[in-house]
């Protein structure tokens, strides 16, 4: 898929981090395209403008110069829990999913493009998520409540 936008959230689902939700310089893809109805009656949507999984992005090599990968961080949850819903779940095959998702990322990165990953550690220690991307990042930053999520930052090698 072509596209001339410069950045990608690989998996946007509500846009809650964004300033902006409807940056005109971004792409949003999620795997789900809902609305539901959360338990303390808040509306939530997720429409990406682009509906694809993460772990196989219907991108070009080098499409884009900014990607955001903000997967789901948990595995023990209901499927129709207000977290699921905000936040969507793991699948049990997580690791490869994960691995893939981060490669897949890597791959519509241009070179010297920057990845920004975000985890949540409730669950799975940011460490093992690391360790399966076989890459460490160049800085992180830890925040939240009780420092729980952490920031990371990728560079794409040029080469």
């Amino acid at each position: 898929m072509k596209t001339d936008k410069l950045i990608l959230d690989a998996c946007c689902g509500p846009r809650m981090m964004w300033f902006d939700k409807q940056n005109p310089l971004a792409v949003f893809m999620d795997i789900r395209d809902e609305e539901c109805t959360l338990c303390d009656g808040r509306n939530l949507e997720v429409h990406p403008d682009v509906v694809g999984d993460f772990r196989n992005m219907p991108f070009e090599d080098a499409t884009f110069r900014l990607v955001v990968f903000d997967p789901p961080h948990l595995v023990r949850l209901g499927a129709n829990s207000y977290t699921a819903h905000k936040y969507g779940k793991l699948f049990s095959s997580w690791e490869t999913d994960l691995k893939q998702g981060f490669d897949e990322c890597m791959r519509v990165l241009k070179p010297e493009g920057i990845l920004i990953f975000k985890w949540n550690e409730t669950q799975i220690a940011a460490s093992r998520i690391i360790k399966i991307f076989g890459v460490n990042p160049l800085f992180g930053h830890k925040s939240g409540k009780n420092s729980k999520t952490q920031w990371m930052c990728f560079l794409k090698s040029a080469y």
